[in-house]
């Protein structure tokens, strides 16, 4: 399907299920770039998810979202229960602006829902000149080390910035040993996960995708994997005023109500302490790039790199869309 033709099927998708077209669009635009750059977890496999939401009204298509100013440089945003989306990408443009206004800007959002990539946001104020760091909570997916109950979500710590060339550093990763979606990805196509990641219902290693994701998945640095997952639990939730300690429900399979997810964008000049930094960035990934290889790396690359060469690839092909999903939309649509 040619890409124009999947957005526009996309924002008609989003707007028949009561969003904006303004909303509907920045939905879709988050969607595509989840496809483009190969994070296919959180791309188009989650349409449905987020329609279902909608209709079982834990989602809120037409949110009144407030914006309170506490200083020049800190907000705090009242989501209404909208769409992921529209919360991270009003709480990303906020950031920009209070530190493009006085250097550093810092804003929490609540009442929200699984807004996608941090990344996309990330790339939004790395744009701008700006380091960034982003952190957002999830439903329950990772024990704390030493409990046998899930209660940490995936948890995914994001931090951005500019480079002096095109391409920008982006750190996005959540702090378990795979995401979620990878491993929803795997179980509604049948196919096999990595031994090592997760566990299943009993406490035993698992390769099967739907055992996985009825059991626990494990962190990245076993205890310091779980202390990263509670660092962002409380920087998201219990900062913001949104839901923490297991508390957000899972996207896909409770409808019991509204996600209450919490997100922190934190956003910074380059110039605050030094007035060469993109020379200094400069220095800094050129030394380490310099250093010698093991066998078969032919460069040493900084985070973002990879995801900068899929998403220019993938930008001239059509985006491939699976039987699954082709029903999903087709279902969608009708």
């Amino acid at each position: 399907m040619k890409n124009d033709k999947l957005t526009k099927e996309l924002i008609g998708i989003f707007k028949k299920f009561g969003l904006s077209h303004n909303h509907a669009l920045i939905s879709t635009n988050a969607l595509i770039n989840a496809e483009l750059v190969g994070a296919y977890g959180h791309g188009l496999s989650r349409l449905k998810m987020y329609c279902d939401r909608i209709k079982k009204k834990v989602i809120n298509p037409k949110p009144k979202i407030k914006i309170r100013n506490i200083s020049h440089s800190v907000s705090h945003i009242d989501a209404n229960d909208s769409i992921g989306f529209v919360a991270a990408d009003i709480g990303i443009k906020q950031a920009i602006k209070n530190a493009k206004r006085t250097g550093i800007g810092m804003v929490a959002v609540k009442n929200s829902g699984h807004y996608g990539l941090s990344g996309y946001y990330a790339e939004q104020a790395v744009k701008e000149n700006l380091i960034t760091m982003i952190y957002t909570n999830a439903p329950p997916a990772v024990a704390p080390h030493g409990a046998l109950k899930s209660l940490f979500g995936t948890n995914p710590i994001c931090f951005g910035t500019p480079t002096g060339s095109k391409i920008p550093f982006i750190l996005d990763t959540s702090i378990s040993m795979i995401n979620r979606g990878k491993i929803r990805v795997a179980a509604r196509n049948n196919q096999k996960i990595p031994l090592g990641v997760a566990l299943d219902k009993f406490g035993k290693p698992t390769t099967d995708a739907k055992k996985a994701l009825q059991g626990v998945q494990l962190p990245i640095a076993g205890f310091r994997g779980s202390g990263l997952a509670w660092m962002v639990d409380i920087l998201s939730g219990v900062l913001t005023g949104g839901n923490h300690a297991g508390k957000v429900k899972d996207p896909f399979d409770d409808f019991s109500g509204p996600q209450n997810i919490g997100h922190l964008f934190i956003t910074f000049k380059t110039n605050l302490f030094v007035k060469d930094y993109n020379k200094r960035i400069k220095d800094n990934i050129n030394r380490i790039k310099k250093l010698p290889k093991i066998k078969g790396i032919k460069e040493i690359m900084y985070p973002g790199q990879n995801k900068y060469k899929r998403f220019r690839v993938n930008s001239n092909k059509e985006i491939k869309i699976s039987d699954i999903i082709k029903k999903d939309l087709e279902k969608l649509k009708s």
